[in-house]
């Protein structure tokens, strides 16, 4: 082990301290609390005290510096020694320890940004290593600084497919300032782990991955400062075999103490063991301070470098709008940043490569790790994130996506070819639920643009947008139908069309949007007038325009799109006016599991084309009248 310099007998010691406290305070948060994680605590005390108290660099009053090493606790259920390191490291009162999971402290049952000293929100597991790597590759490939990222998983964890699509993704791109630590303290939830104590077995997965991978006893000090000592030309794991519950008899190594708090009878008990095996020190342990070489970053009000530049009824897909306006936007700021799941081609992120080629990251076909690499590049406001895929497939990284919004990220997810109208490839490429599972998350914006001005718009504001914002792209041309000039907000819908004497107000977008376009000029020659609505967002969705439309169309409202019934447009558009008497609203949306055909072909079979937009239009009106 080269460069290593064994700490002196009195600084073991004081780690050792520091780990016997840190079990004191876990036992005694979660005993007060009525619940949490004392055991899981316990296993990991020993690697909690030399990580931050002789590992780590960083500044103990400023949690999130951008020069500090990172750290995420992957075992997010283990909150409670997070929250005792730093109360040691004096950032937190340790009385503050004792009002763990009440309503009024910070404290959560599992680490959130609410904290200072937490970057992503933890606790659905398996997805702490992907963040961890997203900021590894910000601190190599965009900050080229000296900060590392440490992440401590618990073996349970290791069962989730992302934690080795992490392991792929940090081998691939060499992040060598990347350390994961093991937890193998054998017990699951409500069982043994699969491979239980084998950490031999371990370390070959790890090393199969391309990882440096060390073996050690994890309640050893010195085995531990030996292993993460170690500067390797790879990412290293340190796979530590620890008990569950360490240094508590009843519970040491046992099951059915999975997320139990001690009874504060035997909790005092042990404490007060706990507390004769710390040995009187005057030493005490501060962290080193951090390279000071993180550059300075403002991500703050980026404006694309110029209008856009297309011509009315010039044809172009959204889809294509979208790479056309992120390669802009990379000129307007050099800290946004683009990745995408091997599908660059067709949601045609590859012109950002192309222009910005060390400001996109290959994340391949891993859609949940890409969610989580885009969620750990924007910690600490690093960079603006954009992540594409093909929007069907962002649903296999839902969980990602509403643990980013718990993190408080501030990531960009665009999704192509969304709905039917994608054609030949058929039900498994199209996205249908896609606005149900955006519309869902408490911090997202919908965007759904109609044409390539107002998806240059939509990138713009997405960029300056906290929160999680979609873009909603579509795969057909469609013409373009505003000018260069225009200007969009959230929130603000635009008509596209209207005369005083429409008779119906008719919301699509995308490419309904076009098709109701051509059903109101159709209309027309037979003296019927529709006013066009294009909602631009989704979430949050223009109810006054909707609802002023609706009134000077005599209550008549029919929305059409490119997605399953239930979640999308529609109901978007009916929850907006529920509370409003006289409004009808007649939904036209996909109804049941689609085929490979062509666009045009499934748009007629679904009803959602021109002629059925005609068709209902006329049913609406006549409904009305029949009624009066």
């Amino acid at each position: 082990m080269e460069h290593y310099h064994k700490p002196d007998q009195q600084t073991l010691q004081t780690l050792k301290d520091i780990a016997t406290r840190l079990r004191i305070n876990s036992i005694k948060a979660t005993t007060a609390a009525g619940s949490g994680h004392p055991t899981s605590c316990c296993s990991m005390a020993e690697i909690m005290s030399v990580v931050f108290f002789h590992t780590m660099k960083y500044k103990t009053l400023e949690p999130r510096h951008p020069c500090n090493d990172r750290f995420v606790l992957s075992k997010g259920h283990a909150a409670p020694i997070l929250y005792a390191v730093w109360a040691e490291a004096g950032f937190l009162k340790e009385s503050e320890l004792l009002n763990l999971r009440k309503l009024d402290s910070i404290l959560e049952g599992h680490p959130v940004p609410r904290q200072q000293f937490v970057d992503v929100a933890t606790g659905s597991l398996g997805q702490g290593l992907g963040a961890a790597c997203g900021m590894a590759y910000t601190g190599k490939y965009f900050d080229k600084a000296s900060y590392r990222v440490y992440c401590l998983l618990g073996d349970g964890e290791l069962s989730e497919g992302s934690v080795w699509e992490a392991m792929a993704f940090a081998s691939h791109y060499n992040l060598d300032n990347l350390v994961a630590i093991f937890d193998i303290n054998r017990l699951g939830q409500s069982d043994p782990t699969p491979l239980q104590h084998q950490v031999d077995k371990y370390q070959k997965r790890c090393e199969a991955f391309g990882w440096n991978a060390i073996v050690v006893d994890g309640h050893s000090i010195e085995e531990l400062c030996k292993a993460l000592s170690q500067a390797k030309q790879q990412p290293t794991v340190i796979i530590a075999k620890t008990f569950k519950g360490k240094g508590i008899p009843d519970a040491e190594d046992k099951l059915s103490w999975h997320g139990k708090p001690l009874p504060k009878e035997m909790a005092d008990r042990i404490t007060k063991d706990f507390e004769k095996q710390i040995h009187s020190s005057n030493k005490k342990l501060c962290p080193l301070a951090p390279e000071e070489d993180a550059p300075a970053v403002n991500i703050k009000n980026i404006k694309m470098p110029s209008a856009p530049d297309y011509k009315l009824g010039e044809k172009v897909a959204t889809r294509k709008a979208y790479g056309i306006a992120l390669k802009k936007l990379g000129h307007a700021n050099n800290r946004v940043v683009a990745m995408d799941g091997d599908t660059k081609n067709s949601t045609f992120s590859e012109m950002f490569k192309k222009e910005h080629p060390n400001r996109f990251v290959e994340c391949y076909i891993a859609e949940q790790n890409m969610v989580s690499i885009a969620v750990g590049c924007a910690t600490r406001d690093r960079t603006v994130a954009f992540a594409s895929t093909f929007a069907a497939f962002f649903t296999r990284a839902y969980d990602q996506i509403r643990m980013a919004a718990i993190s408080e990220s501030n990531i960009n997810l665009v999704g192509s070819h969304c709905g039917i109208s994608i054609g030949e490839d058929g039900p498994s490429q199209m996205a249908l639920e896609d606005l149900a599972i955006f519309r869902a998350i408490p911090t997202a914006t919908v965007f759904y643009p109609s044409d390539g001005v107002s998806t240059e718009k939509a990138v713009e504001l997405a960029a300056n947008t906290k929160g999680i914002c979609f873009i909603r792209t579509s795969r057909p041309d469609n013409a373009i139908i505003y000018k260069n000039s225009e200007e969009f907000q959230i929130g603000h819908a635009k008509v596209v069309q209207q005369s005083k004497n429409d008779q119906v107000t008719v919301i699509g977008a995308g490419v309904t949007l076009h098709e109701a376009k051509a059903a109101a000029e159709q209309l027309k020659t037979e003296n019927i007038f529709i006013r066009v609505i294009d909602p631009f967002t989704i979430k949050p969705l223009d109810a006054d325009k909707i609802m002023e439309s609706a009134k000077a169309t005599k209550g008549r409202i029919i929305t059409v799109e490119d997605h399953y019934y239930e979640g999308g447009l529609g109901e978007a558009v009916l929850s907006a006016v529920a509370k409003e008497s006289g409004i009808t609203v007649h939904p036209m949306a996909v109804s049941g599991v689609p085929r490979s055909g062509k666009p045009a072909e499934l748009l007629k079979m679904f009803q959602i084309d021109k002629d059925a937009i005609m068709k209902k239009v006329k049913e609406v009106i006549s409904i009305t009248e029949n009624a009066i």
